[in-house]
């Protein structure tokens, strides 16, 4: 799934650029999802079905845990494409193909800065943590907001969350390809091996950087999609008189939320003392 993300998205990108060079950030983004839906649609049918065949809860997310995984390398395989092709293309191509992506950074970037003490440097313990938890509330309500257009997506076209997923993947691969070129910028200078050894420090700090926190966000959008997934079969195949149905939909709400509250915590008290 890792290799089949990196292919699609490095086709989907190729395709954008030379047939709608002016929109090519968002029909990367379709082309993206259109590869991926068969084999999407599939397997949510499929982790339906398991929800009327076991009977155990347990059993069951077992079960989705092998899906999310599935999900999880596809993930990995479309932003590392996408964060390989940031650093290696041109800046004038990156600019075109990369536009809404990093308009899409800087209003969530504005969006959080907004909720710290303006032009004051906190100084003091409790100064500092009303304003981490102010950031907290506001990175979590984000959060929640693309966990609940996940959800509809899921239930309005069964997979269409991947499309929310896979903007997601672009938006971070824009974020680490751009922290990539400042760090490598900033060590220009050196030459050879150094510069090699420069090239991938900068590589490994930029992906734990948003991956630390950002693995466990996608994963909890991911339950949620396979949650609304699920749901939107059981409507149109009308299983939901199955308590089992009801009852695993109502288990992957629960983990997706409590997944997002982990992110968030991660985000804003751990990643900073890391990165």
């Amino acid at each position: 799934m890792f290799f089949a993300g990196f292919i699609y998205s490095i086709i989907s990108l190729s395709l954008s650029y030379l047939v709608f060079r002016e929109a090519a950030g968002l029909l990367t983004v379709f082309l993206v999802v259109m590869a991926v839906i068969p084999m999407l649609y599939t397997t949510i049918k499929s982790e339906e079905e398991l929800d009327l065949k076991y009977q155990g809860e347990w059993k069951l997310l077992q079960e989705h845990a092998k899906v999310i995984v599935f999900l999880l390398f596809l993930f990995l395989g479309i932003t590392t494409a996408l964060v390989t092709l940031y650093v290696i293309l041109p800046e004038e191509i990156v600019e075109v193909v990369f536009d809404y992506q990093q308009e899409a950074i800087t209003n969530v970037n504005n969006y959080v800065r907004g909720s710290s003490i303006e032009g004051v440097v906190v100084q003091d313990n409790i100064t500092g943590n009303i304003t981490k938890l102010n950031i907290f509330f506001k990175i979590l309500i984000n959060n929640l907001k693309v966990l609940f257009f996940c959800l509809i997506f899921s239930l309005l076209y069964g997979t269409g969350a991947i499309f929310i997923l896979t903007w997601n993947a672009s938006v971070i691969a824009a974020a680490i390809g751009s922290l990539i070129k400042t760090k490598i910028a900033d060590t220009a200078s050196l030459i050879g091996a150094s510069w090699l050894a420069s090239y991938f420090h900068a590589t490994t700090f930029s992906f734990f950087k948003y991956m630390t926190h950002g693995i466990l966000e996608i994963t909890a959008y991911f339950v949620m999609a396979l949650a609304g997934g699920i749901l939107s079969m059981a409507v149109v195949r009308k299983d939901m008189n199955y308590d089992s149905v009801v009852t695993d939909i109502l288990d992957l709400v629960l983990i997706s939320l409590g997944l997002l509250l982990i992110a968030g915590i991660v985000e804003v008290y751990i990643t900073p003392l890391l990165f």
